[in-house]
C-alpha cells in the first residue's frame, strides 16, 4: 500500500488502473479505524480492483464546541490496518490540500439535512454542508466507481445518495451494515472517550432500538407505542436522548405508523460523548 498526500499524486497513481478499466473503490474515513471501517475496506477489496482509503479529519463538519481537537488520530496505526486489509492507496491529505487559501464553495443538500442531526437546534444543517462538500471533493479527486459508507450514519448515507444523484456523479453508493460490540453498542471512533461507567450504560441505545423492533415484529404499528418502548430502555440507563424519532427510511419524513421502510434513529450524549444509532424496523436490513 502506498500513502499519498496530494491530489496530483493520487491521480497519478490512479491513471494506469483507470486506463486499464479497473473498478476503483473508495472508502472515505476520518481515521481512528475500528472494525466498522475495516469491514468497509473488506467490501471494497472483494468487489473492486483498486481500493482507495481516504483519511481526513474534516474540520468543516465540526461545529462550535464539538470535538475536532479531541478527535482521535493515529495515522501510523490506521495505515497498518488498511494495509493488512490489502488497500492499494491511503490518501491522507493535509487540510491545506483539501481547503486551499481562498476556498469559497459549499455543497448543500436541502431537506434531508434539516432534521435529526441537521435540526437547527442540534448540530444544524451546516454539519452536513461540511460532509457533502468534502465528499464531493473526494468523489472528484478519486473518481471512484463505488464508494462505501456505514449504515450507522444512516442520515449521512441518504444525504450522500441524494448528492450523487442530484449532481450526476457517476458513483455507486454502497451502504454496509453497522458493526457492533458484543453488547450491541455501535462501533464508533468516539467510543474511546467513554468512561467505564458510561461504557456500561451506552449499549442502552441499541437495547432501545431492539425493544422497538421487537414490538413491531409482534404486530405493533403505532408510532407512539413504539417510541415509548424505546424510550423506556433509555430511561433505565439514565440516558436522555438528543432525539429519538421514527422517520421514513427513504426520505426521512416523519411517520405515525410503522411500515417496512421506517427507521428509528437515536442520538444521545453519554457523559460528554455524543453517540448515534439507528435501525430499520420490522425485520428489514
Amino acid at each position: 500500500m502506498k500513502t499519498v498526500r496530494t491530489v496530483a499524486e493520487l491521480r497519478a497513481e490512479l491513471a494506469e488502473p483507470r486506463r486499464a478499466g479497473r473498478r476503483i473503490g473508495l472508502v472515505p474515513t476520518m481515521g481512528s479505524f475500528h472494525e466498522g471501517h475495516l469491514s468497509l475496506i473488506r467490501q471494497a477489496r472483494e468487489h473492486c480492483d483498486t481500493v482507495v482509503v481516504s483519511l481526513f479529519v474534516n474540520p468543516t463538519q465540526f461545529g462550535e464546541g464539538e470535538d475536532l481537537d479531541a478527535y482521535p488520530r493515529d495515522e501510523q496505526r490506521d495505515a497498518a490496518l488498511a494495509e493488512a486489509e490489502r488497500a492499494d492507496l491511503l490518501f491522507a491529505p493535509p487540510v491545506a490540500e483539501v481547503y486551499p487559501d481562498g476556498f469559497a464553495t459549499t455543497v448543500r443538500v436541502h431537506g434531508l439535512t434539516d432534521v435529526l442531526c441537521g435540526d437547527p437546534d442540534r448540530r444544524g444543517p451546516e454539519h452536513f454542508d461540511g460532509v457533502t462538500t468534502v465528499v464531493s471533493k473526494l468523489f472528484n479527486m478519486v473518481a471512484p466507481d463505488v464508494a462505501y459508507f456505514g449504515q450507522k450514519d444512516a442520515q449521512q448515507a441518504l444525504v450522500i445518495r441524494r448528492l450523487a444523484r442530484d449532481l450526476d456523479i457517476p458513483v455507486r453508493i454502497e451502504v454496509c451494515p453497522t458493526m457492533r460490540e458484543h453488547d450491541g453498542l455501535a462501533m464508533s471512533s468516539r467510543n474511546v472517550h467513554l468512561s467505564a461507567e458510561e461504557r456500561h450504560r451506552a449499549p442502552a441505545l441499541w437495547r432501545a432500538l431492539d425493544a422497538a423492533d421487537s414490538l413491531v415484529s409482534g404486530g405493533e404499528r403505532d408510532a407512539v407505542a413504539v417510541l415509548a418502548a424505546a424510550r423506556s430502555e433509555l430511561e433505565r440507563a439514565r440516558i436522555e436522548p438528543d432525539y429519538l424519532e421514527l422517520r421514513s427510511a427513504t426520505d426521512l419524513a416523519p411517520v405515525e405508523q410503522v411500515n417496512g421502510s421506517t427507521v428509528l434513529a437515536v442520538a444521545a450524549r453519554v457523559g460528554r460523548t455524543r453517540l448515534i444509532d439507528n435501525k430499520v424496523l420490522g425485520g428489514m436490513p
